[in-house]
């Protein structure tokens, strides 16, 4: 009993000391005082106390930071990538009013293959929205290539960049003296150039002469462009010439395009 009488007491005076001493702490704050014996404690105490407790919102505060920061660089991306699909979407319905011969069927990129990135494409559009074989598939900037499959709500694109041997697109060179013709059959993936071989020897093709579609051989209708000349090299045989085509289309940002259905 008694010892329990003597332990109150203690605790007791300890607690009159340290409110005491918290006391004189706060007077000696305002009062602009130096310090007193324990004042330095105190305050180490309290601020371990105040950091202890404050942690979890001071380290969330930091990730909302980190996330805010984050955010809109992301934001900012998504916007240029929207505005970008925005300006395609343009380019196509001033595309559809510029075509006559043609019903324009305009699509979405459903999907690309990345192991097959200049190979082909798939689009949100099949057979019951009339897509068939072999119709050209254009953009504002140009040719882009056939529709190589055809399935009920989708349809596969094989690019004029494709690796495929078999895929030829019959072009013409408008030069200085007239059109020449050739053949559009292959992808410089390093210079991001297509190739057109088989060019007469004796044309007198230059760097900067347009390359369209020549309408021969039925697949592509005349006349749609692909781009320009960039290099002329003379093939091994020193027979005709290969000519390196830069694109107005940059083959590794399409988002929409257009399906050129012949009109009955």
């Amino acid at each position: 009993m008694y010892k329990n009488k003597k332990n109150k007491r203690k605790h007791l005076i300890v607690l009159i000391a340290i409110v005491v001493m918290i006391v004189a702490l706060v007077v000696s704050i305002q009062l602009n005082r130096s310090n007193f014996f324990g004042e330095g404690i105190i305050k180490s105490v309290i601020m371990t106390i105040d950091k202890v407790v404050m942690y979890p919102f001071t380290a969330l505060n930091g990730e909302k930071n980190v996330d805010q920061s984050e955010s809109y660089i992301i934001q900012k991306n998504v916007n240029a990538s929207l505005e970008k699909e925005i300006q395609e979407l343009k380019e196509m319905l001033d595309l559809n009013s510029t075509l006559t011969e043609y019903t324009p069927i305009n699509a979405t990129i459903l999907s690309r293959n990345k192991n097959y990135w200049f190979n082909q494409i798939m689009i949100d559009k099949g057979s019951k929205d009339g897509i068939k074989k072999d119709m050209a598939v254009i953009t504002k900037h140009g040719l882009v290539g056939k529709i190589s499959r055809v399935y009920s709500n989708s349809s596969e694109i094989k690019l004029i960049t494709s690796d495929d041997v078999n895929f030829k697109v019959s072009v013409a060179i408008q030069t200085s003296s007239g059109d020449s013709y050739a053949i559009l059959n292959g992808y410089d993936a390093e210079k991001e150039y297509v190739t057109v071989t088989g060019v007469d020897k004796m044309s007198d093709v230059k760097k900067g002469d347009s390359i369209t579609t020549s309408g021969l051989g039925g697949m592509f209708p005349g006349g749609i462009y692909i781009g320009v000349v960039e290099d002329i090299k003379d093939d091994k045989y020193d027979l005709s010439k290969t000519l390196y085509i830069k694109t107005s289309q940059d083959f590794n940002n399409i988002h929409y395009v257009t399906v050129l259905k012949e009109k009955i």
